[in-house]
């Protein structure tokens, strides 16, 4: 088969505005495929959200600050379908179809629903066990070939493409299987703790870099970074995970390899070299702060984005999603 993308498929979690990993982790790359494929969905997953509990006003914010946000970073409906995805119904229809050709075991195994059970106390609902197989109709409902992962979803993505070698085999062929386009960034590890990845729900404030922190509050998270009692700047990610962390950053986003970062700050000790890096992040995220706050003040021009968006996926959606009734049975 040819390398072609034909069309991309890939979701974000409202989760309120993104945080430096979820910018140069996924949506950096979002901004790119959106210039290189002419058919691109990018979906906010306010349905996949739910499988941790979430107040209804908040998730109502979330959902525009998340797309406030990542119109802000430079994705544009134009070039891409930009949508809310419980606005196209057929999502849930087609998961309750994939959900009946998979089976239980091979989703008791999933890293995530461990974690996320134990989390909860061992109290798992029946969607976060199944949030995989959702995951698998979002990809497919639109036959897409190609879902930009980060390291994490692998085994998310391995299910769909079982899924739809399953549902192939039974029903005939259907189903493109959809391949990974992984992210090159290296995973972006918190500030206070460079073994773990950075995340949203880290209780400690420091760890994590918004891209709506003010300047002053970005210098206070880097200068606060944990190191070693090495002074010197090298790339070791396995023996310096701290130190290591801050060059990846620098890199991303500065658009400069890590060897040429290195080469840059020969010479600097960590303490200095913390403020280059905290300067380098405070300019790529100055011009999109700004159009972040401007967009949060019309409310109306980011639902009607988003409303526009699923009238379009769903005309994708339909008739495929017609095809596939017809194909079970239903019609």
């Amino acid at each position: 088969q040819n390398v072609v993308m034909d069309r991309i498929f890939s979701g974000i979690q409202p989760t309120g505005t993104p945080h430096l990993g979820n910018y140069l982790g996924a949506i950096q790359n979002w901004v790119n495929l959106q210039e290189e494929c002419s058919s691109v969905l990018y979906s906010i997953m306010d349905m996949h959200s739910l499988t941790m509990p979430k107040e209804p006003a908040v998730l109502r914010q979330n959902i525009l600050d998340t797309t406030a946000a990542i119109l802000a970073c430079g994705i544009d409906p134009k070039k891409c379908f930009l949508f809310r995805q419980s606005l196209v119904p057929e999502h849930a229809e087609l998961a309750w179809i994939l959900g009946c050709l998979t089976n239980v075991p091979r989703l008791l195994r999933l890293p995530q629903w461990k974690m996320k059970r134990a989390s909860q106390n061992n109290e798992g609902t029946v969607g976060l066990l199944t949030y995989p197989v959702l995951q698998a109709a979002d990809i497919l409902l639109y036959k897409s070939t190609h879902v930009p992962v980060g390291e994490d979803q692998v085994l998310h993505l391995e299910l769909a493409q079982d899924i739809a070698q399953h549902f192939n085999k039974k029903y005939g062929e259907f189903f493109p299987v959809p391949k990974a386009i992984l992210s090159t960034t290296k995973k972006i590890k918190s500030l206070r703790d460079p073994t773990v990845k950075m995340s949203k729900s880290d209780p400690q404030k420091l760890a994590t870099v918004n891209i709506v922190d003010s300047p002053d509050e970005i210098v206070l998270k880097f200068r606060k970074a944990v190191t070693d009692f090495t002074s010197e700047v090298t790339y070791d990610p396995a023996g310096r995970p701290g130190v290591s962390n801050l060059v990846s950053i620098h890199a991303a986003v500065t658009g400069l390899s890590i060897k040429e970062v290195l080469h840059q700050s020969v010479g600097l000790d960590t303490a200095h070299y913390k403020m280059v890096v905290a300067e380098s992040v405070i300019q790529k995220f100055a011009p999109i702060r700004n159009e972040i706050k401007k967009l949060q003040e019309d409310k109306s021009h980011l639902i009607k984005v988003l409303k526009d968006g699923a009238d379009k996926a769903k005309e994708l959606a339909a008739p495929i999603y017609q095809e596939i009734r017809h194909l079970v049975g239903f019609q």
